[in-house]
């Protein structure tokens, strides 16, 4: 049965547009890596698309090292293992740490890791749970959009354009935002997910707007965990 929390979600995404059973030996090489609400998500749900692949849940195995790459020779190196759980059609990344749970969010497309607030610090087990169902009970589907120079969102129409995207396929803007290009429908195209966030990573350090969480603090803490 499915909790409040994931209702809510399912009442603004809707119920999965594709969706790929969990195999148990995935379900055991993550238990006590990941928070036990997230692994009940998936034997429930599975790994799912939603609302035609606006916002996907996804294998951790498939993102491996992406993370790293990210935040390699940044402030939050070594500070937890995070894994990626889950991507927008654009590629954004919503990653989970070992120790502090739903807690990260990688904007690929404005090369931006964002922390969200007070939520980068080691957590209880309940807590680790608390913060999977605060994932899924508070993304609204404009937030996995992406809007146009006018302030129009843009996946109905790339979908509409460019048609549905494969499991490992992002829409993906060239140039690249972060080398000058513009937020345009004509500058879209399906891209594998993997190759191109690597590379928009190799064009720049990313930003850490990190609402106001001392990193300092942060690892003085972990330390006495």
């Amino acid at each position: 049965m499915r909790d409040e929390d994931f209702e809510y979600f399912s009442s603004k995404f809707g119920e999965a547009t594709k969706r790929t059973p969990v195999p148990a030996k995935s379900l055991n090489k993550w238990r006590n890596k990941l928070p036990d609400q997230l692994l009940k998500y998936w034997e429930q749900e599975g790994w799912c698309e939603y609302a035609n692949g606006l916002f996907c849940t996804v294998n951790p195995d498939d993102y491996a090292g992406l993370v790293d790459d990210w935040l390699a020779d940044t402030e939050l190196e070594g500070v937890d293992v995070f894994h990626v759980i889950a991507r927008s059609a654009f590629g954004e990344l919503y990653v989970c740490g070992e120790k502090t749970g739903s807690s990260l969010s990688m904007n690929c497309v404005l090369n931006s890791v964002s922390a969200f607030e007070n939520e980068l610090k080691p957590k209880s087990k309940e807590d680790l749970d608390f913060s999977i169902r605060s994932l899924f009970a508070f993304l609204k589907p404009d937030e996995c959009d992406v809007e146009d120079e006018d302030g129009q969102p843009l996946f109905e129409r790339a979908r509409s354009k460019l048609g549905p995207l494969e499991p490992h396929e992002i829409y993906g803007f060239q140039p690249a935002i972060v080398l000058g290009g513009s937020f345009l429908l004509e500058n879209l195209v399906k891209v594998k997910a993997n190759v191109h966030l690597t590379l928009l990573r190799m064009f720049g350090e990313p930003t850490f707007p990190f609402s106001g969480i001392d990193i300092e603090e942060w690892l003085d803490e972990s330390d006495t965990q």
